[in-house]
C-alpha cells in the first residue's frame, strides 16, 4: 500500500476559478443539500452498522470498508490502505487548486461502543464528501475524505500527518457529537503511556519476604500522582486504569501493568508536567524495588489551534441549519478534550466544532451517550454535520479573501 500522492492542482494556487457570484454559491449549496437529502437513508443506515458493530482502534476493518464503499458507491476515487495503515483510506473527488480534507474516524472504545459518537463522525464526512463532489471542480476544488483509524488513543492522524497524507492540504475539518453545539473545545496535550512493574512472585504468607510486590509498586504511584494533583498547574490532568496488579491473594504480585494519560493545555506544559508524573512512577519502584518499564502507547496528541476564519464560515452555515451556540455567546468554558485533530491544526487550518446529540444529560464516553448516537437526534446531527461541513467548504472556495489565504497556507 502507498500513500496517495496529492493531485498537482491541489499543490498550485496558479489556476483559481472565475469569480463566484452569491448567486453561484447558492447553487452549489442547493447542489449540495441535494445531494445529501438523497443520501439520507444511506448515510442514516451507515451510522447505524457502524453503531451496531463497534471496532477498537487500528481493528476497524469492517467499519472502514463501509465508509470507504459508501464514498465509492458515490463516484469519489478510492484508496485504501494509505500510509502503511490497513484500515485508513483516502477517497477524492475534483482536481481544483484548493484542497479540502474531511476527516472520518470511526473507531470504537472498549466496553461503551460508540460512546464519543464515531459513528456519527464517519457518516457525516461521508454526506459531506457526496455534496462536494458534485461542486468540487466548478468552485475549483480537490475534496479528499480521508479516513482516519484510532482516535482512541493510537493516534491515527498524526502517524497519517507524518507519513504525508496531509500533503498540499489548505484546510481540515471534521464534526464531533457533544451533549450540545459549541464552536469548539479546549483539546489538551496528551501523552497515553503503558506503566509496567515486574517484581518476584512468593508464597504470600509463607516466605513473604522472598517477594518483591509490583502491586505495591502501583499503589505507591497511584498515591503518589494523588498527592501531586493538588500542586498541579490549572489545566493539568493526569488519570489511568490498572489493568492487571496480581493472579491470587496469597501470591506476591510479579506483575503490575496499567494505562495513563498525561494532559496539559499545551505542549510546552506537556513537556514540564512529564518528569513529575516519572517521578512518581519511579517512586513505586525506589519503595518496593520492582523494576519500572515505561512506554509510549501513541504519538503524543498536540494543544488545538482552530482556524478563525473557517470556524466562522462554519457558525453561519450551522446556525442557518438551526444550530445554536448559546454557551459560546454566554462566555461558558469550552469542554476539555483531547483529539489527534489537534495535532493536524498546527499544520493545516482546521475546524473541529461540536455538534449537539440530545442525550438526555449524559456525557461523551457514558453507556447512555453511546445509545443517544442513534435515534431522531443522532440523525439530525449527522445531516446538519454534513451539510454544515459541505457548505463551509463551499463558502471557503467561492470568498475571495479566505480562498487566497488558505492557497497561500497562511493563518
Amino acid at each position: 500500500m502507498t500513500t496517495p500522492t496529492p493531485p498537482e492542482a491541489a499543490t498550485s494556487p496558479a489556476s483559481a476559478p472565475p469569480p463566484t457570484t452569491v448567486a453561484a454559491t447558492a447553487k452549489a449549496k442547493d447542489r449540495a443539500r441535494a445531494a445529501v437529502d438523497a443520501a439520507r437513508d444511506n448515510l442514516v443506515r451507515l451510522a447505524g452498522a457502524l453503531h451496531a458493530d463497534p471496532e477498537l482502534s487500528f481493528d476497524e476493518h469492517r467499519s472502514a470498508a463501509l465508509v470507504a464503499r459508501a464514498l465509492s458507491d458515490g463516484g469519489l476515487a478510492v484508496e485504501t490502505g494509505i500510509a502503511g495503515l490497513p484500515t485508513a483510506f483516502a477517497a477524492r473527488a475534483g482536481s481544483g487548486p484548493l484542497h479540502v480534507v474531511v476527516c472520518a474516524e470511526y473507531d470504537a472504545l472498549p466496553g461503551v461502543g460508540h460512546a464519543c459518537g464515531h459513528n456519527l463522525i464517519a457518516a457525516s464526512a461521508v454526506g459531506a464528501g457526496l455534496a462536494l463532489a458534485l461542486v468540487a471542480d466548478e468552485l475549483g476544488m480537490t475534496v479528499t475524505v480521508l479516513g482516519t483509524p484510532a482516535e482512541e488513543g493510537g493516534g491515527g492522524k498524526v502517524i497519517l500527518l507524518e507519513r504525508g497524507a496531509f500533503a498540499g492540504a489548505h484546510a481540515a475539518m471534521m464534526v464531533h457529537p457533544w451533549p450540545q453545539d459549541r464552536l469548539t473545545a479546549t483539546c489538551l496535550a496528551v501523552d497515553h503511556l503503558r506503566v509496567a512493574y515486574t517484581g518476584t512472585e512468593a508464597h504470600a504468607s509463607a516466605a513473604p519476604e522472598r517477594g518483591v510486590n509490583a502491586g505495591d509498586a502501583m499503589v505507591v504511584a497511584q498515591v503518589a500522582i494523588g498527592l501531586l494533583r493538588q500542586h498541579l498547574p490549572a489545566g493539568d490532568q493526569v488519570h489511568g486504569v490498572v489493568d492487571s496488579g496480581g493472579q491470587a491473594p496469597n501470591i506476591v504480585p510479579g506483575h503490575a501493568v496499567g494505562r495513563w494519560m498525561l494532559r496539559s493545555p499545551s505542549l510546552d506544559g506537556l513537556e514540564a508536567l512529564r518528569p513529575r508524573v516519572r517521578h512518581c512512577f519511579e517512586a513505586g519502584s525506589l519503595a518496593t524495588g520492582a523494576a519500572l518499564d515505561v512506554t509510549a502507547l501513541s504519538p503524543t496528541y498536540s494543544h488545538m489551534e482552530p482556524d478563525a476564519g473557517l470556524l466562522r464560515l462554519w457558525r453561519a452555515n450551522a446556525e442557518a441549519l438551526g444550530r445554536r451556540y448559546d454557551a459560546d455567546d454566554a462566555g461558558m468554558a469550552p469542554p476539555t478534550l483531547s483529539t489527534d485533530m489537534a495535532n493536524v491544526s498546527l499544520v493545516v487550518p482546521t475546524i473541529h466544532p461540536l455538534i449537539g446529540v440530545d442525550a438526555g444529560g449524559a456525557v461523551n464516553h457514558q453507556p447512555a451517550f453511546a445509545a443517544a448516537c442513534v435515534g431522531p437526534s443522532a440523525d439530525l446531527a449527522l445531516l446538519d454535520g454534513s451539510l454544515g461541513m459541505a457548505f463551509t467548504a463551499i463558502d471557503a472556495a467561492a470568498d475571495g479573501p479566505v480562498r487566497e489565504r488558505l492557497l497561500a497556507g497562511t493563518r
